[in-house]
């Protein structure tokens, strides 16, 4: 196998995957995918700024403020003023908004603990991936300079 057919089957795998998770988002009427990544993003309990939302899930800010903004505005979630930042906010999840979560993604956890008590490794995947994104990153920064 060469590098091009190596990112090429790469990329179909990524949005295969990514489809899959689209099209349980649309089973749930999750209004869009973004939505979905935010909810399982915010639903680990800790929280999080838009900044850092955007970035770890790749989602267009003016995407992720449209969606906090309808969030907030259902009371799903809080947002809270960080230390030092003027602009900056912390995403939580309020307690309706973790029953609104859990009601979504509940489900979803139970087939990911099903695939993943299947995998041999997932550590040893996960690592290999982290480092594509960590080399890929860096060229691409490179490139934008």
């Amino acid at each position: 196998m060469n590098e091009r057919i190596f990112f090429y089957r790469l990329g179909k795998l990524v949005y295969q995957i990514d489809g899959v998770y689209d099209r349980y988002g649309k089973s749930c009427r999750v209004s869009s995918p973004n939505l979905l990544w935010i909810l399982y993003a915010l639903n680990d309990g800790k929280r999080h700024s838009q900044k850092q939302l955007c970035d770890d899930w790749a989602i267009p800010r003016s995407t992720a403020n449209t969606i906090i903004k309808d969030l907030e505005s259902k009371k799903y979630i809080a947002l809270s003023q960080i230390k030092g930042e003027r602009r900056e906010l912390l995403v939580s999840l309020t307690p309706s908004g973790r029953e609104y979560a859990d009601g979504i993604l509940s489900d979803l956890y139970k087939r990911e603990k099903e695939i993943y008590s299947e995998m041999e490794n997932p550590e040893a995947l996960l690592d290999t991936l982290q480092e594509l994104a960590a080399k890929l990153q860096k060229i691409a920064a490179r490139e934008n300079k």
